[in-house]
């Protein structure tokens, strides 16, 4: 007598479990966002709200680009500038 084990799902069944559990996930979010906004637009404040979260992200805003665009200086660089602000101290010291 041969015993059969079952099995996982195929790869077919995994990727259309994946994009339910996706989707589902994504209508939660939604839906979870928009009850949200809903309870913002109620409230009395929602013009200093409004002000708070725009300046919160230009905040962040500022410091993403300044993570991204700024180029800290060559170390080798920063090495010669203290090295010749010494020289220079130890000139005006004479």
């Amino acid at each position: 007598m041969t015993s059969t084990t079952p099995r996982g799902p195929g790869p077919e069944e995994q990727a259309l479990l994946l994009a339910a559990g996706l989707a589902d996930l994504a209508v939660h979010t939604v839906g979870s966002a928009f009850g949200t906004l809903r309870g913002l637009l109620r409230r009395s404040d929602t013009t200093d709200l409004a002000q708070n979260a725009r300046q919160e992200l230009q905040a962040r805003g500022r410091l993403a680009l300044d993570r991204y665009t700024h180029v800290p200086p060559a170390h080798l660089e920063v090495l010669a500038r203290h090295k010749l602000a010494r020289e220079k101290s130890d000139v005006a010291d004479v």
